[in-house]
């Protein structure tokens, strides 16, 4: 059975980089190598801080999408596995 993943990254400006792909030690090599993310590349060096696995790659992708719209706080609840900041983040205030 084929996996999928969502992954975080941590970069050494402290800022976040998420992502998705099928094969994750080969996608977190190549962005140690500076390919395929200008982003990181110019952030190096980098630490894999979160991943999770999908049966799809529409799951990884939709999970990245999500994510990658968190805070910053939300997203190190996440990497916590704070579930009970996260749901504290996720409340709206009016």
């Amino acid at each position: 059975m084929e996996y999928f993943y969502m992954y975080i990254l941590r970069c050494a400006d402290g800022s976040f980089y998420v992502g998705h792909t099928d094969n994750l030690e080969k996608r977190i090599a190549e962005h140690h190598d500076g390919i395929g993310c200008r982003y990181t590349t110019q952030n190096r060096p980098l630490e894999l801080v979160f991943s999770e696995t999908f049966s799809t790659r529409d799951e990884a992708f939709e999970a990245e999408r999500k994510i990658k719209n968190w805070s910053r706080k939300k997203k190190e609840a996440l990497i916590a596995k704070n579930w009970a900041q996260i749901s504290k983040l996720s409340k709206k205030k009016f």
